[in-house]
């Protein structure tokens, strides 16, 4: 197939190279020259602007930062909208806000195409293995038609509902995760606390009810200290900034959430954005006036 692709990041690029080892001709649009650079030497084409890659493609994917990125490569001037056409699909990866997922399927719908939200998680990791987990808003038949190119790519992919419920499975997904790292500092601090070898109570805690994904990753982290960027803590920010709103828009009350995106703010307050966050142990341990370095 003919596929377009918008993000070429730590996930993007590693998703875009498997369709192509797959035999898709790739179709690639970025604001920054270097991002394609990876892609100079094959028979990807580079377009001027969205609305090109639209026109030249049966299926474009986006996974880019903010809500307003991916509203402004759909919708804005020059954007997928003017390309689009009956039967053409953007499939957008990217975590973002259910309502703007809704008004760029709106959109798109007024030109025939169609438009899945199919967030993932796994992190880099999983992309560059090709072993993402999906979770998918939109109409079925349409992730049906898609579904082959998803495998380049996927382990595990969920159809949620309607435009949106991708994202909404997003937002729970992170709002679980982030809770479960702080939980992971807390329980570091109070081991630093009474003067325990934090490894140890790590490794005991893996054996029992406690263990998760995130205390055998991010408690690794912070027993070695290393903080530098796995995932980025500004976009686990900028995540739990969507879900508060929605909670706030809603009236639905998430406490636990709501503590964590403090603790999230005073990452982002101490200079933390660019670090990984595993970086949530040294919020408290500033707090705490245990150092934190």
């Amino acid at each position: 197939m003919e596929v377009g692709f918008v993000g070429l990041g730590a996930m993007g690029r590693p998703m875009a190279q498997h369709l192509q080892r797959a035999g898709h001709r790739l179709h690639l649009w970025a604001r920054r020259p270097d991002s394609v650079a990876p892609f100079a030497g094959t028979d990807a084409v580079v377009h001027a602007t969205p609305a090109a890659l639209a026109t030249a493609t049966d299926v474009a994917f986006t996974i880019i930062t903010t809500s307003e990125d991916v509203e402004r490569v759909a919708l804005g001037e020059g954007g997928f909208v003017e390309g689009a056409r009956p039967g053409w699909v953007h499939i957008d990866m990217s975590t973002i806000a259910p309502g703007t997922t809704r008004r760029i399927a709106a959109a798109l719908a007024t030109r025939g195409a169609a438009m899945l939200d199919a967030p993932v998680s796994g992190g880099s990791v999983a992309a560059e293995a090709g072993t993402v987990a999906m979770m998918v808003g939109g109409d079925a038949a349409v992730l049906e038609r898609v579904r082959p190119l998803l495998a380049c790519f996927t382990r595990a992919i969920v159809h949620v509902g309607d435009n949106g419920a991708g994202e909404v499975a997003k937002a729970c997904n992170q709002m679980i995760m982030v809770a479960a790292i702080q939980a992971c500092a807390e329980a570091m601090l109070l081991a630093q606390a009474h003067g325990v070898d934090a490894g140890k109570v790590r490794e005991a805690l893996m054996g029992g009810s406690a263990s998760s994904r995130m205390l055998d990753l991010m408690g690794d982290r912070m027993i070695r200290r290393d903080f530098a960027a796995g995932i980025e803590a500004r976009l686990h920010h900028k995540d739990f900034g969507i879900l508060m709103d929605e909670a706030a828009r809603l009236g639905t009350p998430l406490p636990v959430a709501a503590q964590v995106w403090q603790q999230l703010n005073a990452l982002m307050a101490q200079g933390g954005a660019h670090d990984d966050t595993s970086s949530l142990l040294r919020v408290l341990e500033r707090a705490s006036g245990r150092g934190g370095e």
